[in-house]
């Protein structure tokens, strides 16, 4: 099973073969990570983003990591958060199985995430996390090349969240 990491950390500074973007549906460059992560990696992230066309809520798609540290982007779409009652928690799920099966398919071994939808997304940090740690560990079961997953906090808060819910499961 692979070793999973949470941190207070920058995702765009992590040495690591995949960073996990938080991406609109168009893949472009937006505000919060994904932003940033389009900043560091320098106007060709966007040019093979656009080339991807669009990318539907819950799935994800790669690209390379450009001027970044890491190899490769994965670009995850998250929910937006309306309730909990049109299946947000099903779909952020497929953020992080999709990410995880692209990693584990490009033979890729270290894998980084944010805390998808909790930004401008909305999504409540608390159900987040546990969906993040949930799905996280059962699509890990079937893996083989993915031996770290980094789950790269932008604050404490999401830090604690997933920790506690970490700490229900054997890790």
């Amino acid at each position: 099973m692979a070793q999973i990491d949470i941190r207070q950390a920058d995702i765009t500074q992590l040495d690591v073969d995949a960073i996990v973007n938080a991406a609109n549906e168009r893949l472009a460059p937006g505000a919060g990570v994904c932003g940033a992560i389009h900043a560091a990696a320098g106007p060709e992230l966007a040019a093979e983003c656009a080339a991807l066309g669009p990318c539907p809520t819950g799935e994800a798609r790669l690209t390379g990591g450009y001027a970044l540290r890491a190899r490769h982007v994965i670009h995850a779409v998250g929910p937006v958060w309306q309730g909990g009652e049109r299946n947000e928690a099903a779909l952020l799920a497929g953020c992080y199985r999709n990410s995880i099966l692209l990693a584990e398919n490009h033979g890729l071994a270290s894998i980084a995430f944010p805390a998808i939808s909790c930004g401008i997304y909305g999504y409540p940090v608390d159900a987040a996390a546990t969906v993040a740690i949930e799905a996280t560990l059962k699509t890990l079961r079937d893996c083989e090349s993915v031996e770290l997953v980094v789950f790269a906090c932008f604050s404490a808060e999401i830090e604690a969240a997933l920790i506690q819910v970490a700490s229900h499961h054997a890790l």
